[in-house]
């Protein structure tokens, strides 16, 4: 694992996981949302903790896969999922782009 986060921003969604008519899952709408920040410090999981809006995250840098998250606080209601996506300044996009 690294402690070197690839990106210095990150936007969390939350989300319900349900399922369609047939029992597949999917992701309901975006229920809570947040632009979380780099801390420089490593989470338990091994991966870089960001923080921001009340969300805790602990991403993996190359799969942006969220590997922990409190909110809150509070571990997620059971079912709830989170996705993380690099923010648009982070893609070299948005005002704050260098």
């Amino acid at each position: 694992m690294t402690s070197t986060p690839h990106h210095p921003h990150y936007t969390v969604v939350l989300k319900p996981q349900i399922a369609d008519a047939e029992g597949h899952p999917e992701h309901g709408s975006v229920l809570r949302g947040g632009v979380v920040a780099a801390t420089g410090e490593e989470g338990a999981s091994g991966y870089p903790r960001y923080e921001g809006e009340g969300i805790v995250a602990e991403i993996d840098p190359h799969t942006h896969a969220v590997e922990a998250v409190t909110v809150d606080g509070e571990e997620l209601p059971y079912g709830w999922v989170a996705q993380a996506s690099a923010t648009g300044a982070d893609r070299g996009e948005g005002p704050d782009a260098v």
